[in-house]
Order: C-alpha cells, then sequence, then structure tokens
C-alpha cells in the first residue's frame, strides 16, 4: 500500500478528527475533514464496523477525488451482547440527531445494572480503520482495546465513551490520562500501527 500524501477523514466528529490528525502528523501525511470539504455523512446501513468504515471511506473517495480513510468504532459491553456496538453513536442522539454522550454513558450503566449482579462490567472498544482509494481499492485495519466499565465516569480529556473506560491493566478512565499516552495504548491506536506498518511493508 502506498502511503498517500493527502487524506480525506471521513467523519464529522471533531475529537475523532482531533485523535487520527494525531496519530497520523508523525507520518507527515496533511489530513483534511470531511467537513471542510462539505462532504455529507453517509447513512451507516452495515451490520459490522468493517461494513461501515469501508462504506464512509469508499464515498468520501468518491467524492473528493482523493485518498480517504474512515474509522468506525464503539464501545461492545458483555452484558449487553456486545451493545451499544455499531450503534454506539446512535445511543447518543437525541430526535434531533444531536449526540450527547452523558445520556448515553448513563443508559450503558442503567442497562448493564438491570442486566443483574452477575453480568459483570467486561467491555471492549473495538476501531477498524478503512483507507478507500479514488480508485477503488479498500483495505481494512482492527484494533481492539480490552478493560471494564465504571459509573460514576470520571475525567474530561478524550470523547464519547471514555470517562466510563478503563483498559485492563490501568485504573484510570481513558478520559482521565494524557491523550498522547491513550494514542499510544488505545484500541485506534492498536488499529493504526497495522494501518502503519501496511504503509512500511509497501
Amino acid at each position: 500500500m502506498i502511503k498517500p500524501a493527502k487524506l480525506v477523514i471521513a467523519t464529522h466528529n471533531a475529537g475523532k478528527l482531533r485523535e487520527i490528525r494525531a496519530l497520523l502528523a508523525p507520518l507527515g501525511i496533511e489530513c483534511v475533514g470531511a467537513e471542510e470539504l462539505d462532504l455529507p455523512e453517509p447513512d451507516e446501513t452495515g451490520v459490522t464496523f468493517v461494513d461501515n468504515a469501508e462504506l464512509k471511506a469508499r464515498q468520501a473517495a468518491d467524492l473528493s477525488g482523493l485518498a480517504a480513510l474512515a474509522d468506525d468504532s464503539g464501545l461492545a459491553v458483555d452484558a449487553l451482547h456486545g451493545n451499544p456496538g455499531i450503534f454506539s453513536a446512535r445511543w447518543a442522539e437525541d430526535g434531533d440527531g444531536e449526540r450527547d454522550f452523558g445520556r448515553a454513558m448513563e443508559r450503558v450503566s442503567r442497562e448493564v445494572e438491570a442486566a443483574g449482579p452477575d453480568a459483570g462490567h467486561d467491555a471492549h472498544f473495538v476501531c477498524v480503520l478503512s483507507l478507500a482509494l479514488p480508485d477503488g481499492t479498500v483495505e481494512s485495519f482492527e484494533g481492539r482495546c480490552d478493560g471494564t466499565l465504571v459509573w460514576p465516569p470520571r475525567g474530561d480529556k478524550g470523547f464519547g465513551y471514555d470517562p466510563m473506560f478503563v483498559k485492563a491493566g490501568m485504573e484510570r478512565t481513558f478520559a482521565e490520562i494524557d491523550q498522547n499516552e491513550k494514542h499510544r495504548i488505545s484500541h485506534r491506536a492498536n488499529a493504526f500501527a497495522k494501518l502503519l506498518a501496511a504503509f512500511r511493508e509497501a
């Protein structure tokens, strides 16, 4: 896989765009967000993280004529049979499409407690990165980070479900640690390591 000089980051999520830019910074790749190019958000009709990441990357590449990188990620909770999973962002949406992850975290906590004391608090984050080229070529890379859920949420760094997730072997949530540290150990960092390895092999 040839490393592109410029990439469209196919997301309208400011936190995710900021994190992806930071992870790509060492490569010297110029990054532009989908919102900056007025690209629409596609309907995420896939049934897996890979489906949705590839769908978003393909659309951004087709509309921009540039290589596009899309991320589909979410929180999978064992007690909830893998939910919210690919619907992680939708659990945060209200009727107007605005996202409130405080409300989403409350829902996760409430449903985990309703599952009973034996359900446990194990969870993992999943991230799939899909790189699409204008010629239709797409390649995907998956990362995972195992941990447990805490309540109430802790920390004001990060975004999404970070304030309620503690990586296995750690005591602080993803929202309590320095974000440079998170960039080294997260599910997204794991997926990026695989993407960078593909660049190196090419």
